[in-house]
Order: C-alpha cells, then structure tokens, then sequence
C-alpha cells in the first residue's frame, strides 16, 4: 500500500511580517529588468491544461514550465544571477539598473571590479545556474554536492567552468563547507538561496531572483483570461523558491490573496514539521535525506522564507516520492489537446499533489478546507526537466516508483 501524502494546516501564530516586502513589486520588477537585459531571456511557457482541468473538477490549470529557461532546464539561475549582480553592484557603487548584461560582461567590469569567487553548494539546478552566471561574466565559481549527486548534474555544472566535487555529506552540511571555503578564500562569496541569521542580504536577492517567474506567470494568466490564480501549489526545500512565490503573489494580490500549499519531500519536511508543531518556530530534519526529488532535499529551512511562509502558507503537504513520479507520468502524458510538459522528480510534485486531492476521498477534508472545485484556477510551477535524463526514462518509461 502506498503511503499517503501527510498534510496539515497552517495554524501557527504569526509574526510581525517583516520579510515580505523583499518581495514587493518594485523588487521584482528591478530583478525582471535584470534577466531581461540577457540575450538569452524569454518567458518560459505557462502550459493551459483544460483537459486536465476538466478530468480533475477544477475552473483552471496551469503549468509554468522551467525546463525552458536559459536553455538549462530549471528555474535556478534566475536568483543566483541577480544575486551576483547585486553583489557587483554593491561592491562597485552602482544601481543594479547599471549593472545589466552588457555591463556585466565588458572588460569595464574587470577594471571596476576584478574578479571574485562564488561557492555554492547544490544537488544540481542552483550550482549549474551559478556556474553558467560566473562563466559568462568572467567570475570563478566552485560548487559543492552533497552524496548521491547524479553524474549528469555533475557534469553539466563542469561544462561550465567551474570547480565541482561530490562530497560525502547531506545538502545542509555541503552549505555549511561551502561557506567556510568563501569565509577563507580571498574575495570569496557565499552565494546561497537558503538564509541563517547573519546570512540574509544575498539570499533575499537570490528570492527576488525567483520573483521574475511569478511575474511571468501573473502576466501569462491574465492573458489567457485568469485576473488571478484562486490557488498555487508550490514546492519547497529550504523554503526560498516557496516564499518567494508566495511572497510575491501575496503582495500582487494583496486584497484578495490565492490560497498556498507547501509541498515538500517526506523525506526532508522541515517546513511541514514546523507547521505541525504549530508554535511557529521552525524545525529541522536530519540524516541522509534520501528522496528522488533531490532538488527538495534540505532539512533546515531559510530563515526568511520561514517567516514568510507562517505568515501565509494555508497548508503545507510532506510527499512520498511517488506523488513526484505520478505528477511526472501525468504531465508527460497528458490529455488530448493539451501541451506536454517534461517535468523532472522535483518540478512534477505539484501535478501529483492536484490529482490526489481532486481525485482520491482520502484528501477529501484537504479539499474542503481549501475550497478547490470547479470555479478554482490553479497555479503549479515544473521547476526543472529532465535534468536527470536515465532516471526520468526509468520512471516515466519504466513505471518506477508507482508504488512505495
């Protein structure tokens, strides 16, 4: 028998709130300027699925599809890129509205700044974003993986220039290594999208990084006739992509806010352990952290994205990883007339946590509580490909994991 998805809602007292105005409007709107400035940007689609819509009972659904994005098949690089931006700009003295494309990849830079190096650690998506950043602007950059990295991961961060080594170490442990490296290495920054008291400044950069795909996304809907989503289904590891969405959105539509479901892995559910024990302090979940969606394998939540999340979470789900392999089944093989989106272990978990509470009673009072049904429009965000090509095969070809 399959294990369920275990879910609470969000009861937690909250805070004074002061981390969402990171999110605003305004910061957003600096940080799309940013990426639009790059050759390489374009809107990544956002996949109408009205057959799918129609199956599950709901008004409206819809993908944003990050295996588009710069041609590196996830959203990451959008925040580690604005946050190296950022950093230069501070450094040199100059509004980050100067510090565009052009301006990052001219031998002026070299002259205002120099060059520095940027350590991260990464299960794949954030480090290839940073490496492919670093490389086109002339930086260094030197990655850390936690045990149980995929080579082709491995190897696409390598293609990049940068110094890359898979380490005996969960995620967590991998962040703290790379920041003692940038603690003792000259002109060495720590460019990391999880926050820790006295590491906020680039993590909430990183976070409005991400803010340009919810941009997209609230465009995109009101183009296809959606003033606004009713709800958004996004994933979370330590808690940035997941707050920075939620952040934004809450801000957008801050009258008349959508309701937000915070999935993670089971494996890794700090956020969900946090919101169980209700008394707003978050939690921490250790160990090898073993799931398929590596993407989602941390267990100590950003300090930022915590508060943020308390504050207007409605309810947070910890996934068996097969929700995450009928999501990728699902959306690989999708409805007559609908589009395909290729969706990787950590972008499909959002199309295996819809089609369960719509289809399956045991999720019936998750349901109810979030009032989901015909009149709703769901957002969901596929946040990378088949970044791991073998294993994608073996369960969208192979069936893996439909069972536990």
């Amino acid at each position: 028998m399959k294990p369920h998805i275990k879910w609470v809602a969000n009861t937690m007292p909250k805070s004074a709130d002061e981390k969402l105005p990171i999110m605003s409007e305004e910061n957003v709107a600096v940080a799309r300027a940013f990426h639009a400035s790059f050759p390489q940007y374009d809107a990544t689609p956002l996949a109408k699925l009205d057959g799918m819509a129609e199956y599950l009972g709901l008004g409206g659904l819809f993908v944003k599809d990050e295996s588009y994005r710069f041609g590196l098949n996830a959203f990451k690089v959008l925040g580690g890129s604005f946050a190296m931006a950022r950093y230069i700009a501070e450094e040199t003295g100059k509004g980050v509205a100067e510090c565009d494309f052009a301006y990052l990849t001219s031998e002026k830079l070299q002259e205002d700044f120099g060059q520095a190096t940027f350590f991260t650690a990464t299960d794949g998506n954030h480090g290839r974003g940073v490496a492919w950043a670093a490389s086109r602007l002339g930086q260094k950059a030197v990655v850390r993986m936690p045990k149980g990295s995929v080579k082709q991961r491995f190897d696409n961060i390598a293609k990049e220039g940068a110094e890359v080594s898979i380490e005996e170490l969960n995620y967590d442990d991998c962040v703290r290594m790379a920041a003692r490296e940038a603690d003792g290495t000259e002109h060495g920054v720590i460019v990391q999208d999880t926050a820790w008291d006295g590491y906020e400044k680039i993590p909430s950069w990183i976070m409005q990084g991400y803010g340009t795909m919810a941009a997209e996304a609230a465009e995109q809907l009101r183009a296809a006739g959606v003033d606004r989503p009713t709800h958004v289904l996004v994933q979370a590891g330590v808690g940035s992509l997941a707050s920075a969405m939620v952040g934004s959105f809450a801000n957008l539509y801050a009258g008349n806010p959508p309701k937000f479901v915070i999935m993670e892995a089971g494996a890794a559910d700090c956020l969900y352990q946090g919101a169980l024990a209700a008394d707003g302090d978050p939690r921490i979940v250790s160990g090898d952290l073993a799931t398929i969606m590596a993407g989602l394998a941390c267990g100590e939540p950003s300090t930022i994205g915590w508060d943020i999340l308390r504050n207007h979470a409605t309810a947070f789900a910890s996934c068996p990883d097969w929700v995450a392999a009928k999501g990728m089944r699902m959306l690989s093989a999708p409805v007559k007339g609908d589009p395909q989106v290729v969706s990787g272990e950590s972008g499909a978990v959002g199309m295996g946590v819809i089609s369960s509470i719509m289809l399956d009673d045991v999720y019936a009072e998750l349901r109810e509580l979030l009032g989901l049904g015909a009149d709703s429009q769901v957002l969901l965000f596929s946040t990378e490909g088949d970044t791991d090509p073998e294993r994608y095969r073996d369960i969208v070809w192979g069936g893996d994991y439909a069972t536990a």
